[in-house]
């Protein structure tokens, strides 16, 4: 008798499911996230196994849980009824269509007799609603990406094909993908679109083969009017998935259609990828989204605030996650999500103790890696010394002052020893460091000019 056997025959087996993955999740997840976000989720109970719906009691509460757990709530429903085929996440208070993130299976087969047919009836892409152009920031690092994906979205004649937009994690590209999609569906109403990752493409390419059905994939993806692969990378090496990929691309292009692909790497820089596959992406539009700027990140957090009417940020806690989150604009957001929900959650104030104490881990892990060249080059900037200085011989105040706020410095922000240290400085002993860092010390608490000129340069390495 198996597991879900031993629940009450009263129970639906939809529920019976319900209290499994509610298990599964609370030991994954630890109890501390599972009362605070997950433990409110409600099951919309019926006769629909295979389009499972939950619900919860904010709209907040349901963000948060689409954009950190929807994709493991469908795993864990698949684990338990294999069946499902989506999981819809929604308001319970809102009559707003919820956003069904479908589940990497192969597609049904279509009626030979009808291939016009398969098009009209398509079944809707799984896209995020908050990524449209609308609420894309932009600057001078994104601006051409931006551009070029509002060109391929608009209506008319295909100006290129395929779009290949190339960055960092977290830099837009997944949000550009989805603002296409969007515009171009409200132009074209009964288009069909797909935005898929590759590593799904992959997924969904070997069932099929294992079905001994690869008609009904090839033809999915192939009446496609608009077709969004992201992250083209995770198929590097996989010659039978890139093998269809070619042909896949060469069908779109052929039929004058539109095509976007995604990368963390420029073609020319995607090792593992066949030479004909780069040739293909390479005739089109080729563009790339730069590393954000300061003021980019600034914006954005702006932006998000000004969207959360109730919640009030102090403007240094938004210069705190700008200044120190700087790989990931997704990575940005989300730390401004977790001090606002934390502070929701625990009725505090947000300010900047709050706000560090929240992210400790995070900011930690952000924290620029200061090397002691950089160190020695500041030190030198702000005393106006040449960098052979602090490794000469003098001893003049002048120059053995900065040098040992140098070595002070390179104590305190690196993970060098103290011979290193020494080393770096002309070949000093490392008992010269150790006197060096002790005489720094000291004179932060009684000389306030020396003070300054060490909280300054901590300001400007970013510690």
């Amino acid at each position: 008798m198996t597991q879900m056997a031993d629940v009450d025959d009263g129970v639906s087996e939809l529920a019976r499911a319900w209290a499994r993955v509610r298990a599964n999740l609370r030991r994954s997840a630890g109890a501390r996230v599972f009362d605070q976000w997950l433990a409110p989720i409600a099951l919309v109970d019926g006769d629909d196994i295979v389009d499972v719906r939950l619900t919860l009691p904010s709209a907040f509460a349901t963000n948060w849980v689409k954009s950190h757990y929807a994709d493991r709530l469908l795993h864990e429903f698949r684990a338990v009824l294999p069946g499902v085929r989506s999981v819809a996440i929604d308001t319970v208070a809102r009559a707003a269509a919820p956003v069904v993130l479908t589940a990497p299976v192969a597609a049904a087969p279509a009626p030979v007799a009808a291939p016009a047919a398969s098009s009209a009836a398509a079944e809707p892409p799984s896209l995020d609603p908050r990524l449209t152009f609308e609420r894309f920031v932009v600057d001078a690092s994104n601006m051409v990406a931006l551009n070029a994906a509002q060109a391929l979205a608009a209506p008319g004649a295909v100006r290129f094909s395929p779009l290949f937009i190339h960055g960092g994690t977290g830099q837009g590209k997944t949000h550009l993908m989805n603002a296409i999609a969007h515009r171009f569906l409200a132009d074209h109403p009964q288009a069909r679109v797909m935005l898929m990752s590759a590593e799904r493409f992959m997924f969904e390419f070997v069932a099929a083969m294992r079905a001994r059905d690869t008609f009904a994939f090839k033809a999915k993806l192939r009446s496609c009017d608009l077709l969004l692969i992201d992250d083209l990378q995770f198929i590097a090496g996989k010659d039978v998935t890139q093998d269809e990929f070619f042909h896949t691309v060469n069908e779109i292009m052929a039929a004058g259609k539109r095509l976007v692909i995604a990368a963390d790497r420029a073609p020319q820089a995607l090792d593992g990828i066949e030479p004909r596959i780069l040739g293909r992406l390479g005739a089109g539009l080729v563009v790339d989204i730069r590393p954000s700027s300061l003021e980019l990140r600034r914006t954005i957090l702006a932006r998000r605030v000004a969207e959360m009417p109730d919640v009030r940020v102090p403007e240094a806690v938004l210069d705190l996650l700008a200044e120190r989150i700087t790989t990931s604009i997704r990575e940005l957001e989300g730390a401004l999500t977790r001090v606002t929900a934390y502070a929701m959650l625990t009725g505090q104030a947000i300010d900047l103790a709050f706000a560090t104490q929240t992210l400790g881990d995070m900011l930690r892990g952000h924290q620029r890696r200061v090397t002691i060249d950089q160190i020695q080059k500041l030190v030198c900037d702000h005393f106006e010394l040449k960098p052979l200085d602090l490794l000469s011989a003098r001893r003049a105040r002048a120059v053995a002052r900065p040098r040992q706020i140098a070595m002070y410095l390179s104590k305190r922000l690196t993970t060098r020893s103290l011979p290193e240290i020494g080393r770096k400085f002309g070949g000093r002993d490392h008992s010269t460091v150790i006197h060096a860092v002790r005489r720094i010390e000291e004179l932060r608490d009684s000389d306030r000019e020396v003070d300054q000129a060490v909280h300054m340069l901590l300001g400007q390495l970013g510690a």
